[in-house]
């Protein structure tokens, strides 16, 4: 009897938990102008939702569109022996693509902070939309593919922490952050219920008060929390508590919607160790230093954002310290870099188009026309001199590979049928 009871109450919890994860179907809102897929392992984004059901009005009171509070893409190898977790910094000047807001109506390409993407698409609630809008820009500006996601919101991050009893901080300073609604006293202690999401969303009163210093806070809860995880999940009721609350506020794609799939997802990273579990941030740097105007965003240090997308892609491992000594290097400054922008397509205003969008990031441009000849593809010459400022501009033109020339004086870009449909 107690073996028949057993079973029956695992497969009531089994229902339970199956049946909390809601699917969200985005294919059709990707498209087919997709990046290819990876050579190895697989990409999952993770999306942190600011929604606030559930939570009365201490956080975000007025909030009338859906918000991307987090945004991370996690690789996991092939190989199984290691992974890598890249955040976003949502003040990212970035494309954000062509989107369908869900009223049937599509928003216009244009540069915005990175995490607009996810509230024009789900302008009108529509979740599926918000995340297909997401995947879209993060893939056209890494090229890297998204094989799936997962939107958590507030109400799962709490639950977890609280099934396992809380998480450990350890503040070097006290924290007072009305707009995360916290007060905490300096040094070591245990956070859960809001002071754990206060402590992760706390940015205006911590350190410099970027969004830089932020992200770097949730890695170590988010390393604090895993490791805690390892000690307490071996208790079935810590371990159905947690389970709960984090499908209870979890949406993935279709493939991903049951605890199987998810299982099998844990499966793959749980025998990793933490030493190959790199928690990494895009390169980046003040976008006021290409654009003296904008005091409030950052620019990715490209070249090195590049590097780290090209490797994921390609299943190879990312550490820190690599990462690090690649964006120590800054491409030159893009206000002292001038290009000349053809048009080689033969459909009038797509050079002007190019030199607005590079003209928006900061570099000069000196003359646009229409090239001599049609072009095949857009092609980007240099003079030796200029190889540097070559390679970055060309890393504002995803797949673009500038070519040397001895004849040539100065950048030219010339565009071609490729480059049509930016």
């Amino acid at each position: 009897m107690l073996i028949l009871g057993t079973a029956a109450a695992g497969g009531w919890f089994y229902s339970r938990l199956n049946g909390n994860i809601h699917g969200a179907d985005v294919k059709k809102d990707l498209g087919d102008n997709r990046p290819p897929a990876a050579k190895g392992g697989q990409n999952i984004l993770v999306i942190g939702s600011d929604s606030r059901e559930g939570l009365g009005d201490a956080y975000g009171k007025g909030l009338t569109t859906m918000q991307s509070d987090t945004l991370m893409l996690v690789h996991t190898s092939k190989s199984g022996k290691w992974a890598t977790a890249v955040s976003f910094p949502r003040d990212s000047w970035v494309q954000i693509p062509a989107c369908d807001r869900g009223d049937g109506t599509l928003s216009t390409p244009h540069y915005f902070k990175m995490n607009e993407a996810f509230a024009i698409g789900g302008s009108t609630g529509n979740t599926a939309k918000a995340a297909a809008c997401a995947i879209k820009t993060v893939e056209a500006n890494t090229r890297v593919r998204i094989d799936h996601f997962m939107i958590v919101d507030f109400r799962g991050f709490t639950g977890m922490v609280n099934a396992l009893g809380g998480v450990e901080v350890c503040p070097k300073e006290p924290i007072h952050d009305k707009k995360a609604n916290l007060d905490l006293p300096a040094g070591c202690q245990t956070v859960k219920n809001k002071q754990a999401l206060g402590y992760v969303r706390a940015r205006y009163s911590i350190g410099d008060g970027s969004d830089i210093g932020r992200i770097g806070r949730q890695q170590e809860f988010m390393e604090a929390l895993a490791e805690k995880a390892k000690t307490k999940l071996y208790n079935p009721k810590a371990l159905y508590s947690f389970l709960n609350s984090a499908t209870r506020s979890l949406t993935t794609d279709p493939d991903m919607a049951g605890l199987t799939p998810l299982y099998s997802l844990a499966s793959g990273v749980k025998d990793i160790p933490t030493d190959r579990i790199s928690f990494l941030t895009v390169p980046n740097y003040p976008r006021g230093r290409d654009v003296p105007t904008d005091e409030a965003n950052v620019a990715w240090n490209l070249p090195a954002a590049q590097q780290l997308f090209t490797d994921l892609t390609h299943d190879r491992e990312m550490t820190k310290a690599r990462l690090k000594k690649l964006a120590d290097q800054l491409p030159p400054l893009a206000g002292t870099i001038q290009v000349t922008v053809l048009n080689g397509t033969g459909t009038p205003g797509k050079a002007r188009e190019t030199a607005d969008r590079l003209r928006a990031a900061g570099f000069q441009i000196t003359a646009t026309g229409n090239a001599p000849s049609s072009a095949d593809k857009t092609t980007l010459t240099y003079p030796p001199r200029l190889k540097p400022q070559a390679q970055a501009l060309a890393a504002h033109l995803p797949g673009l590979k500038p070519t040397e020339s001895s004849t040539a004086t100065a950048l030219t870009l010339t565009i071609g049928p490729d480059e049509e449909s930016t």
